[in-house]
């Protein structure tokens, strides 16, 4: 009894606690040209009239949140007020509030995913090890903090959830359970199209391909249409007078500016460690589909966005870490 107390206090400490306090350091103790939003009253218009306009629900949800916090600062509060004035605005507030929840759901799931058909290779201690890797890469890419990305992960760790338990238990529950959170997730981020790329991975096989097998395409099909249809049905709601549908074409500034070119570097001897890391070939077959069904995301980061923010890799980053200790097949079926 000792023992399994034991265990849950250092799992929630492990688990939530460290990943807590090292969220808060980055948005407290480290300072970027991005922290310009510490001196932020409101959620920054260009939130409602740019390409972050069709990220709704963040965007709504920030403005809930800042209010909220505003209110109990000044009301429940006061007796830290100055403090809390000094460090930041009720909207940066609110914002870490909002993002450490969802980035403790993330280590929660996280850590689902770390212990789901792993066993036979990842003791605890090791688990652990990786899992505060996992973390370390999603804290570090705070530098670049907005209203969405942790919401936007979680939904996405969540998917990928969601398709391991298809693969291994059959349910339809599970599949349908995928279906309506890409519907969800597009509303919250335009990355909930990576859970269609992680799907394919898992599921499509060539050799079934080249047998006529089809049904695969059948399974995938609803997936994209959950995505396309929030998708292209936000873009023709709002107007595209106050909004846009990329932020800018930022191509060659990506391969001409030597913090971009490092924010690159740095991704691609990222997924290719967590390539080697593998643990048997039919692993590293589905980090490689993955990663090859992601190059239509992959193209938008080169196109419109920056490599500097390396947080539109972490998805990519996440996944490699997950897949490269699952077991896909019966253990002994594994080579």
């Amino acid at each position: 009894m000792l023992k399994k107390n034991d265990e849950k206090i250092n799992g929630f400490l492990f688990v939530i606690v460290l990943p807590l306090l090292l969220f808060a350091m980055s948005y407290y103790g480290f300072e970027s040209s991005y922290t310009r939003l510490k001196t932020a009253e409101r959620p920054p218009d260009f939130l409602f009239t740019s390409v972050y306009a069709y990220r709704v629900i963040p965007n709504y949800l920030s403005l809930y949140m800042t209010d909220a916090f505003a209110y109990v600062q000044e009301h429940y509060l006061y007796f830290f007020k100055d403090f809390l004035s000094k460090n930041g605005t009720p909207f940066y507030h609110a914002l870490f509030i909002f993002n450490s929840f969802f980035f403790v759901l993330c280590s929660v799931i996280l850590n689902k995913l770390l212990t789901f058909r792993t066993e036979q290779y990842l003791n605890i201690n090791f688990k652990r090890i990786i899992h505060l890797l996992g973390v370390f890469f999603i804290v570090i890419t705070q530098y670049a903090p907005t209203n969405c990305d942790m919401i936007a992960l979680f939904c996405y760790l969540t998917g990928v959830l969601l398709t391991l338990e298809y693969l291994h238990i059959g349910k339809n529950v599970y599949f349908y359970a995928l279906t309506g959170l890409i519907v969800f997730s597009t509303f919250v981020r335009e990355t909930a199209c990576i859970n269609i790329a992680f799907f394919a991975a898992v599921f499509l096989n060539i050799k079934d391909l080249k047998e006529g097998k089809y049904q695969v395409i059948w399974k995938i099909f609803p997936l994209v249409v959950a995505f396309l249809l929030p998708y292209l049905g936000l873009r023709m709601m709002i107007s595209q007078k106050e909004t846009t549908f990329v932020e800018g074409f930022y191509i060659n500034r990506n391969f001409s500016s030597p913090f971009n070119l490092a924010g690159l570097v740095f991704a691609v001897i990222v997924l290719y460690f967590i390539y080697k890391l593998c643990i048997s070939k039919d692993n590293k077959i589905i980090f490689g589909k993955y990663l090859f069904f992601s190059i239509p995301y992959l193209l938008m980061i080169t196109l419109v966005g920056l490599f500097w923010e390396v947080r539109l890799f972490l998805p990519l980053i996440l996944t490699g870490i997950i897949v490269a200790y699952h077991q896909f097949k019966n253990p002994l079926d594994l080579t």
